[in-house]
This record gives C-alpha cells, sequence and structure tokens, in this order.
C-alpha cells in the first residue's frame, strides 16, 4: 500500500515554501520553529525526497521541493473545499424570478440590491425571456416569480401598476448634412424591436397598421441595451415603456406624425401553490419599489438580526 500524505505536514510545508522561514511559518501556523521543522522532516519522510535545502543563508527549495509545492497546493484546496462543502450551513434559501430584458435592466436592479441588503442569504436567479413565454413557463412551475408585461386590463396575475408607452427615436442632429431626414420620417419607416412575442412590438406595429403606414424591422434583439444602441446609432425608432427608455433618446408622438400608444400592465405572477417565504419576500418587495405600493411591509434599510429567520423557507 502507497503511504497516504498527511495534510498537515503538507500545510506545514506550503506555509515554509511561501515565508521561506521555519520561524515565519511557524507565527503563521501558530506552532514554534521547532514544530514546523519537526513536520517537514517527517514529510521528507514520508516521499523518500529532501524538499528544502538549509543553510546560514535560509531555506532553499529543491527541485524535488518545487514539484511536490504544486501538488501540495491542489490538494490542500481540494481538502478546504471538501470540508467546507462538509461543514455549510442549511441549504440556501433561493427565488427564481423571469423578466424581459427591458425589466431586468432598468427596472429591477434597485429592487434587488434592496431586497439583498435586507436578505443577503437569499440567492436570486433572474432569467430573461419574453412576456408570454415567461406566463407559459411559470404555470410549468419552473420560476417561482415572472414580472412581465401584458395588455392593460387584461386578466392573469397580479396588478403592479400601469405604465404608458412611447415612441422612441435618436436624439436630434444638432448639425445635419444636407438632404439629411429624420430616421422618423423614413418610408418604410424602420424599426427597431424585441423579438416577436413582445407585448409592445404587437402594439406598436398594430397601431402603424391602424393609420396605414408603411414599416420595416431593421433590428431586432432580446437585449434592451442593444435596442437602445440601435435607436441611438440611427437604426430605427422603437416603442418601449417609459420607464425604459434612457435619457439619451427622445421621444415622438403626434407631432412627428405618430398614434398615441394605450397604456400597458406591468403584472406580477407566482407560481401555483405554497409559495416559500423568500419568494413572497421579493414579490412583496416588487409591489412596494416597483408598483410604488405602499403594502405596510417595506424591507428594512439593511438587514437586521432576524433577517435570516425571516427568509427561512
Amino acid at each position: 500500500m502507497p503511504a497516504n500524505l498527511d495534510t498537515d505536514l503538507l500545510r506545514a510545508f506550503v506555509a515554509v515554501a511561501d515565508s521561506a522561514s521555519f520561524t515565519r511559518a511557524g507565527e503563521r501556523l501558530g506552532r514554534t520553529q521547532a514544530a514546523v521543522s519537526q513536520q517537514v522532516r517527517r514529510l521528507e519522510d514520508t516521499v523518500g525526497k529532501r524538499v528544502f535545502e538549509r543553510d546560514t543563508h535560509g531555506v532553499r527549495m529543491t527541485r524535488d521541493g518545487e514539484v511536490l509545492l504544486a501538488y501540495a497546493r491542489r490538494m490542500l484546496t481540494l481538502n478546504d473545499e471538501v470540508m467546507a462543502l462538509m461543514h455549510r450551513g442549511p441549504a440556501v434559501a433561493s427565488v427564481r424570478i423571469g423578466t424581459p430584458d427591458d425589466y431586468a435592466t432598468m427596472l429591477l436592479p434597485d429592487v434587488l440590491a434592496r431586497f439583498n441588503a435586507a436578505y443577503p442569504e437569499v440567492m436570486v436567479e433572474v432569467i430573461c425571456d419574453n412576456s408570454p413565454d415567461l406566463v407559459a413557463e411559470i404555470d410549468k412551475g419552473r420560476y417561482d416569480l415572472a414580472l412581465i408585461t401584458r395588455k392593460a386590463g387584461e386578466a392573469g396575475g397580479e396588478l403592479v401598476r400601469q405604465e404608458p408607452v412611447s415612441w422612441v427615436a435618436p436624439p436630434r442632429d444638432p448639425a445635419p448634412m444636407t438632404g439629411h431626414r429624420p430616421v422618423e420620417s423614413l418610408d418604410p419607416l424602420p424599426l427597431a424591436l424585441f423579438p416577436k412575442g413582445c407585448v409592445v412590438r404587437d402594439i406598436a406595429v398594430a397601431a402603424l397598421d391602424g393609420m396605414g403606414r408603411g414599416w420595416r424591422v431593421s433590428f431586432t434583439s432580446k437585449s434592451v441595451v442593444a435596442v437602445h444602441g440601435a435607436v441611438m446609432g440611427g437604426l430605427g425608432v422603437t416603442a418601449m415603456e417609459s420607464c425604459t427608455v434612457p435619457a439619451s433618446l427622445r421621444r415622438i408622438g403626434a407631432a412627428e406624425g405618430f398614434p398615441d400608444l394605450p397604456d400597458v400592465d406591468i403584472a406580477l405572477h407566482r407560481a401555483r401553490g405554497t409559495a416559500a417565504k423568500p419568494v413572497r419576500l421579493l414579490a412583496d418587495a416588487i409591489h412596494d419599489l416597483v408598483g410604488g405600493q405602499m403594502l405596510g411591509r417595506r424591507m428594512p434599510d439593511r438587514a437586521g438580526p432576524a433577517s435570516a429567520a425571516e427568509a427561512a423557507p
């Protein structure tokens, strides 16, 4: 049977290698210089090689010691990972929430920052997709929550708030070239949109069709940052919830010949069944911060002593 390497001996060896001193290694490990020296000698006996050369100038690692050092670090890292895993506390509570990319980018950061400050032991996973797809997935139990867009007054989910929808164009060119036409005046109208299935996309193209204006899709992406960039670059105009319009872009409307767009609902769906407490807490936070509703259960400004108990499933 091959000999087994003692991790205590390896730890002493690594400490000496890192500090180039038996004395400093002992201070680091809380042991005497003599004890560390004895551990290194025991390691050398086990592997059958000298790992250090000692002289009046100090400690120098041998070639065999350099080979052993790389393995020792890996073995100690694995040992420490296993011990941490075995001694971990109760399973971390988690919440899976689905939402369109624009809400994940523009609406949820403040909610998640506040929630994490109050309940740092709860892991939140955000998955981005179109609203109809998210509703279908939460009905299958794949998410705990879904913050989605629906047409105003449509059934399903809990109303968080109603939101205006705006037409959005690039900023005005302060020195346009001769013959330059703003993108919103082009025919057919170029549109930068989310993919098919997006509620606001459907509303926008239906409004254009209703007034008989020609249009074409010039850019499409699930990323709101990409859509913002496409509009900023003049690839087209878009329609989006007013809360997701950055200050760098220009809102347009009737003055530019665009039809009014109806409001949409921002709604919250929950998975069927009794929700775990972290799910309920995050749902309350969304209603409170996104909806601006005072539910009487506002998150504290910082995590208090009871936060762990509050977040328990």
